[in-house]
């Protein structure tokens, strides 16, 4: 079985290896550079494939040895070792062929808002955000603004990958803490619910403009001289699915309506994904919620400056380090439990 699979991974790494240098696929731009993701994305792969073969090789040369020449300790231990490592690589190289989402190239919108708790959860909302913004800054990826403002948060992340990381950031985040403006000294339980929807192209999603409601009105809050002067504010309703964008941090009405309609081509690409894989998919109303206190995917305790996340019953001791972005350990351990788990759901097939 592995045999099987180390000799595939092998063939089609030779074989994008060679259209890579192929001139007919270079003067594709389109064709070389899907190759050159297939490529990069095997050859995690490919790499642990040849480890694979050179443990492989240490084990029955071992072996052959002290069939031919006895017991000898030092090379039982070369064997022994050989045989730990070989079992090692063989399930690394299982979780990394592990099927792929078709979305974690893909740049995200991200809609944080507070959910239960009033003003502090507004407050934890834009905490939420902060740390979210900060750990984008820290894998490299530019981030956006959308609309910011009256607790909650909207921005995109652009960068190649960036769903396949902060796609465990979708869901319920509840905090532990005495607010600022709690005068008793009393721990308050807040929420902030978040959503992370990957970017949809306009070719991904056509939107047919008979099916878009468009009102403009004057834009409110902090702004600028614009503010209440001029019909700036973008609102989209598309009838079909009722899903209602409005946006308004642009002095500029047309900036205002291509930012929503960003917004509402990645919610209409989530909710036609979620429509055709509902056990796979986390669709923006499974991943938010209700914002209630008991549904949660990571708790924020600041008095123990604990972070939990429920999903895979993971506890660090590090919140003040979370909060600045510094998030990789929690992504990585997430990342890990869902190839295991699609790795079992694929067995059982």
């Amino acid at each position: 079985m592995i045999e099987e699979l180390v000799e595939q991974i092998e063939t089609r790494f030779a074989a994008l290896g060679e259209q890579m240098t192929d001139p007919d696929v270079i003067a594709d731009r389109e064709r070389y550079a899907e190759v050159g993701r297939a490529y990069s994305q095997l050859e995690p792969a490919a790499q642990l494939a040849a480890q694979w073969r050179l443990a492989q090789d240490d084990a029955v040369g071992a072996e052959e040895i002290l069939s031919q020449e006895g017991e000898d300790e030092e090379l039982r231990g070369v064997l022994s070792s050989a045989r730990e490592r070989i079992a090692e690589l063989e399930e690394q190289i299982r979780l990394a062929m592990v099927e792929r989402d078709p979305n974690d190239d893909k740049s995200v919108i991200v809609e944080i808002q507070g959910g239960a708790g009033g003003e502090e959860a507004g407050l934890w909302a834009g905490d939420v955000y902060r740390m979210l913004n900060r750990y984008a800054e820290r894998r490299g990826w530019e981030t956006e603004s959308l609309e910011l403002g009256d607790g909650k948060y909207t921005f995109a992340i652009k960068g190649s990958g960036a769903y396949s990381v902060f796609k465990y950031e979708g869901g319920t985040h509840r905090v532990q803490r005495v607010p600022q403006t709690e005068s008793q000294g009393r721990v308050h339980t807040s929420t902030a619910t978040v959503a992370v929807l990957p970017e949809a192209e306009e070719l991904d999603v056509q939107l047919d403009p008979a099916d878009l409601q468009i009102d403009v009105y004057r834009s409110s809050g902090p702004g600028g001289q614009s503010v209440n002067t001029t019909d700036s504010a973008v609102r989209v309703t598309h009838r079909p699915s009722g899903i209602v964008v409005s946006m308004q941090d642009e002095k500029s009405q047309l900036q205002n309506r291509e930012k929503a309609l960003r917004v509402l081509r990645a919610r209409l690409a989530d909710l036609a994904l979620a429509e055709q894989q509902a056990e796979l998919a986390a669709d923006r109303r499974s991943q938010v919620g209700t914002g209630d206190r008991a549904e949660k995917i990571r708790t924020y305790n600041y008095g123990e400056r604990r972070v939990t996340d429920h999903r895979i019953k993971l506890t660090v001791h590090n919140l003040d380090q979370v909060l600045e972005g510094q998030l990789e350990d929690i992504t990585a351990a997430l990342q890990a439990d869902e190839k295991r788990r699609l790795l079992a759901a694929q067995a059982v097939r």
